[in-house]
C-alpha cells in the first residue's frame, strides 16, 4: 500500500509513524528542501504544476494532502488520470473557498452565522450596520490561523482587499460573516471511508490565541448529552453530504444563546484532534490512513478521562526544542513530546505536548508546565 501525500508540514510528517505501524509506504511531495516531513519526502517539487504532481502520482496507490492549496485543475488532472484522489476535488472545493463552503452548507440547513458575498465597500458597509456595528470579513482562499481575517467596523479596514479584488479586473468578494458573540470553540473530527462508514471522536474544547490554536481539551467540558450529538451529526452530516473521504474537522462556535454554529472546515488531519495520537484508541493520522486506503476505522474512545493539548508556538530563542527534552521529560514524565522538526520562530507551531487522566486540573496543569519549559 503506497500514499502519497501533497505537502510536507506537520501533518505529513505525523503521518510517518501511522504509515509504519500499518506497514504503509509514505511518499511525500515536499514544496522545498528540510520541510517538517523530509523524512519521507520522495521528492521536491510544485503541487500547482500539473506535470510534478502527476508524475509523482505515478508511484502510489492514492493520493490524500497535508494542505488543502493544491488548485482544482491539479486535482481533477489527478482524477482523469485515474488516480484515487482523496478527498476528491468536488469535496475539496469547500474547504479551499470560505465563500463556497458557506452557500452550501446554507444550503444544507446546517447551522452557520449570518453571511453575505460583498464585492464592494458599500456593500460591506451595509452588511456591517445591520449587524451591530461590527463584522467578522474573510478573504474567500487561502487564510489559516487567523491570517485572512479581520474584525471590522468600517469597510475602510479592509480597503486593500477590495483593491485586490480589483486588481486585473479579476472578479471575486469578500465573505462577511456576523460577529458570533461566543461562550467557547470547539472542534469535531469525524473520519469517513469512501463507502460511507464514518466514525466521530469526541467533541472538544479549543483555545485560539492570536488566531491561532494554543490548547485543546478532549472531550470538551461539559459536553456530554446534546451538544456532543449535535455536534457529531453535523460533522457527520457535512462529511457525507460533501462526500469527504479521510479526516475532516469542523470547527464550531457554541454560542452565549446555545446555538452551535459551524465556523471553519478542514478536510485533513487537523490540530484540534492531536490529542488523539496518545489520547485515542485510533489517532488521526491512522485513520485518515485508514480511510483513505478504504480500511476498516478504528475505535474512537478514550484511553483516560481527559486529554489536554498544548502547542509550542515559537519555541526557544536559543537553541533548539531538543536541547529542552530532559528538563520537560525530567519534570513531567507523564507527557508525551512531538517534535515537528522545524526551526524555533516567533509564533510558529514548532511541536506539541499532551498528556491524559483522570482529573482535568492535574492534566492541564502538566501539558501547560511541559509546554512553557520549550518557550522563553
Amino acid at each position: 500500500m503506497r500514499v502519497g501525500v501533497i505537502g510536507a508540514g506537520q501533518l505529513a510528517r505525523m503521518m510517518v509513524p501511522a504509515a509504519i505501524e500499518l506497514g504503509v509506504e509514505l511518499r511525500v511531495l515536499a514544496e522545498a528542501e528540510g520541510m517538517s516531513a523530509a523524512i519521507a519526502a520522495e521528492r521536491v517539487g510544485d503541487y500547482t504544476d500539473v506535470t510534478t504532481v502527476l508524475e509523482f502520482a505515478r508511484g502510489v496507490d492514492v493520493i490524500t494532502f497535508d494542505h488543502e492549496h493544491v488548485p482544482q485543475h491539479v486535482l481533477h488532472a489527478l482524477v482523469d488520470a485515474g488516480v484515487p484522489v482523496r478527498p476528491g476535488p468536488d469535496a475539496l472545493r469547500y474547504a479551499q473557498d470560505k465563500l463556497l463552503m458557506r452557500e452550501r452548507l446554507s444550503e444544507f440547513g446546517l447551522p452557520v452565522p449570518d453571511w453575505a458575498r460583498v464585492t464592494t465597500v458599500g456593500e460591506l458597509d451595509d452588511f456591517i450596520a445591520d449587524h451591530g456595528g461590527a463584522a467578522v470579513v474573510k478573504t474567500p482562499r487561502g487564510g489559516y490561523d487567523g491570517k485572512g481575517v479581520r474584525v471590522v467596523r468600517s469597510a475602510a479596514e479592509v480597503a486593500e482587499w477590495f483593491a485586490g479584488l480589483a486588481e486585473d479586473g479579476r472578479e471575486g468578494a469578500l465573505l462577511a460573516e456576523e460577529l458570533v458573540e461566543f461562550r467557547r470553540e470547539l472542534a469535531q473530527l469525524v473520519a469517513r471511508r469512501p463507502g460511507g462508514e464514518v466514525a466521530a471522536w469526541p467533541v472538544v474544547e479549543t483555545v485560539q490565541v492570536g488566531g491561532v490554536c494554543s490548547e485543546v481539551i478532549a472531550p470538551a467540558p461539559h459536553s456530554a448529552g446534546r451538544l456532543a450529538d449535535v455536534a457529531a451529526d453535523v460533522a457527520i452530516t457535512i462529511a457525507e453530504r460533501l462526500g469527504v473521504v479521510g479526516v475532516l474537522a469542523v470547527e464550531l462556535f457554541e454560542t452565549t444563546d446555545d446555538r452551535i454554529l459551524v465556523n471553519e472546515l478542514a478536510m485533513r488531519p487537523h490540530n484540534s484532534g492531536h490529542w488523539s495520537m496518545d489520547g485515542s484508541t485510533t489517532g488521526q493520522f491512522e485513520q485518515h490512513l485508514r480511510a483513505v486506503l478504504d480500511l476498516p476505522l478504528g475505535g474512537t474512545g478514550t484511553h483516560d478521562e481527559w486529554a489536554v493539548m498544548v502547542n509550542v508556538l515559537g519555541g526557544p530563542e536559543q537553541g533548539t526544542l531538543a536541547d529542552r527534552y530532559a528538563e520537560a521529560l525530567e519534570g513531567h514524565p507523564t507527557v508525551k513530546i512531538h517534535n515537528y522538526g522545524k526551526d524555533p520562530r516567533p509564533g510558529r507551531k514548532v511541536g506539541h505536548v499532551t498528556a491524559i487522566g483522570p482529573d482535568l486540573d492535574d492534566v492541564v496543569y502538566e501539558a501547560r508546565a511541559a509546554a512553557a519549559v520549550f518557550q522563553d
